[in-house]
């Protein structure tokens, strides 16, 4: 095997990716603390094609340094808006008929294994702050809530790999759906 050079992974420049056909998938930032989680997320949104980011409350925006260092420019490729608050952020997605799923363990949370896309839906997934999740009032304005398992001695996960995995299993059944 031979490790191939970027230059032969034929990847998008940001007009084409700006102009390519998103997965229906919305990733909602409700007060993430780390800058460097932001960046995170959407060098993993740029990655799967993500239609789009909403940043919401003490999140950080681009242009700033610390995001592009984690981000490496899909802060200019991944479309993302701010919002003050998240409910409102929310209350504009459920008017544009989006499912909206916090990832949170909360009571009768869906094990992410168990969720299963439905192709003709559009959906949001809400990621919550580092330390104290999302937030009980937008859990409250949500559709359904999916966790992911984890069988270990801590009760979470990063909110960058968090996002990683649940935009892994989109991608994953959105691909089985679509390209069958």
């Amino acid at each position: 095997m031979r490790k191939l050079k970027v230059t032969e992974l034929g990847r998008l420049n940001i007009d084409e990716y700006k102009q390519t056909e998103k997965v229906p998938l919305i990733i909602v930032l409700d007060n993430i603390r780390s800058v460097y989680n932001v960046g995170s997320v959407f060098r993993t949104a740029d990655a799967f094609k993500i239609e789009k980011i909403m940043l919401c409350g003490i999140t950080a925006v681009p242009p700033m340094l610390e995001i592009h260092k984690t981000a490496l420019g899909a802060e200019d490729s991944v479309e993302w808006t701010y919002y003050e608050d998240t409910l409102k952020a929310i209350q504009e997605l459920k008017e544009l008929s989006y499912q909206l799923m916090a990832i949170e363990q909360v009571e009768n949370s869906l094990p992410l294994h168990q969720w299963t896309l439905e192709n003709e839906k559009k959906y949001a997934f809400i990621l919550g702050n580092e330390v104290k999740g999302v937030r009980q009032d937008v859990v409250d304005a949500c559709h359904h809530s999916i966790e992911i398992p984890q069988f270990g001695t801590k009760h979470s996960l990063n909110i960058a790999n968090a996002a990683a995995i649940v935009m892994w299993e989109f991608m994953k059944q959105h691909l089985s759906i679509s390209c069958p």
